[in-house]
């Protein structure tokens, strides 16, 4: 048998999270909604206090709030953000005690069993837990009991109650059970307490039960603390200063292998490196290394440092050097035969050294689009943080190189004999089409709002391969690419 009495457990509950982290950095005593989409429809997601004193409640709809309130303020839900700022706020929640960890998506558990005297009582420290929250602007809901169960009953539906005089709204179930055990005169949990136990597992399952129990402390519920994520940062105090780039160099190959080593352990990458030189003078300059591709290979990652080493300014010297993975992904290990015939990492390679010289944002590649409009078949994005493609998927071939129309004077359905492009006297030796392409209706494009088009791949006897089109709604040629 479990003895719930040897542990004290206590639940933080913030009732409006989402509202008090936007509110935090820009207070506002006016009614203020988070708005969240869902089930096709904008509704309320979090509010402050002055908004539900205007009798507004979550998952009203936003246009039922504004009819009630018409000075009400709204912004956007970020249920990430909020996820984020639960997750330092479980952080800080370990000044109390080693295991601390979420209750849902608004709240922490913490088993402060055998840590509350380090604060003077259990009363002080909850005290103390309040004050700080407060001060921060928080608003909170603290429970304690020798369950977890326990705890966040009393902090959802009275701090300091009673637990068997608490609803069966507290025991955690979901809102079609509660609604059959109120129907059944089961309002408490001493009343579910008092039942008997068979009719209630035959008619609800295991469920309510467990959950009584597990309030009760008849069964355990444990505690399962996050861990810690890892830090990718190294360390080295030099016991003289050096300033020579040699050196600084050297420094920074010994930093590498022991990052990599950890890289290599959580099988991650580094995309982003800083180098940290701190000057005998206090002052301290950066070094950062933006990757094409995730690294945890010393021998790859060190020439790319040579530039920025260069540029240091050493003072007197540096007698400290820190070295810091800032942004990481994942890469695991991956499988090497002796079939494996060129390194596909040297384009990365190159790409990360034209990127720390012109920036990685400025190195792009094409990517192919979904559209046969050919001025949108294609996508300009950058090459570090985008994958090659196979290709693209048309039926017909494509120029090489693609322009604006350029008009020519010609007439007739089919591609002139003569004509001139660009100064030059050309003369048609072979053409092939026509393919037509109409404009993507759904879509606003100025250039295509004439209508159709029919394409032709002109054949010169000059050696020009030019891939022209006629609008039969406004009779008229055009050049627009180029074949190789």
């Amino acid at each position: 048998m479990f003895d719930g009495t040897q542990k004290r457990i206590v639940s933080l509950w913030f009732p409006r999270l989402a509202s008090d982290r936007v509110l935090g950095p820009h207070p506002t005593d006016g009614p203020l909604v988070l708005t969240l989409s869902q089930n096709n429809a904008n509704r309320i997601y979090c509010l402050n206090v002055a908004a539900q004193s205007r009798g507004l409640y979550r998952g009203m709809p936003f246009s039922d709030a504004r009819a009630f309130c018409p000075d009400l303020s709204s912004r956007p839900a970020a249920p990430q953000a909020d996820m984020q700022f639960l997750t330092v706020l479980r952080r800080w929640a370990t000044r109390w005690c080693p295991w601390v960890g979420f209750e849902g998506r608004d709240g922490l558990v913490l088993d402060i069993t055998g840590s509350a005297h380090l604060f003077g009582d259990e009363e002080a420290m909850i005290a103390t837990m309040r004050a700080r929250l407060a001060r921060a602007g928080l608003s909170v809901q603290i429970g304690s009991g020798n369950t977890r169960g326990a705890a966040w009953a009393r902090a959802h539906y009275g701090e300091g109650a009673v637990l068997e005089k608490l609803p069966v709204d507290a025991l955690r179930l979901e809102a079609n059970t509660v609604t059959a055990l109120q129907r059944m005169g089961l309002r408490s949990i001493g009343q579910l307490a008092d039942s008997p136990r068979a009719p209630l597992a035959r008619r609800f399952g295991p469920t309510v039960l467990l959950r009584l129990d597990q309030a009760l402390g008849a069964q355990p519920e444990q505690i399962c603390p996050e861990a810690e994520p890892p830090h990718y940062a190294v360390r080295m105090t030099l016991p003289e200063p050096i300033g020579l780039a040699g050196d600084v160099m050297a420094g920074t190959e010994r930093l590498l292998e022991r990052l990599c080593d950890k890289l290599k352990d959580h099988q991650a990458g580094a995309r982003v490196l800083c180098l940290t030189l701190r000057r005998v003078d206090g002052d301290a300059q950066d070094v950062e290394l933006r990757l094409a591709r995730p690294l945890r290979d010393p021998a790859r990652i060190l020439p790319l440092f040579q530039r920025g080493v260069a540029e240091v300014d050493a003072g007197f010297g540096i007698d400290q050097m820190r070295l810091q993975a800032v942004q990481t992904e994942p890469l695991p290990a991956e499988q090497v035969t002796h079939g494996r015939v060129r390194d596909p990492g040297r384009l990365d390679d190159l790409i990360t050294r034209i990127g720390t010289r012109i920036g990685l944002e400025n190195v792009q590649r094409f990517l192919p689009a979904d559209s046969h409009i050919p001025e949108r078949s294609f996508t300009i994005a950058p090459a570090a943080f985008s994958k090659p493609e196979r290709g693209w998927a048309c039926l017909r071939p494509r120029p090489i190189l693609l322009f604006a129309p350029e008009p020519i004077a010609a007439t007739g359905l089919r591609p002139p004999r003569y004509f001139r492009w660009r100064r030059m006297a050309l003369s048609t030796g072979r053409a092939t089409g026509p393919e037509r392409i109409a404009p993507e209706w759904w879509l606003i494009d100025d250039a295509w709002q004439s209508g159709i088009r029919d394409y032709w791949r002109v054949e010169t006897l000059q050696g020009r391969r030019l891939w022209m089109f006629y609008t039969p709604q406004n009779p008229s040629w055009f050049v627009q690419g180029v074949f190789a």
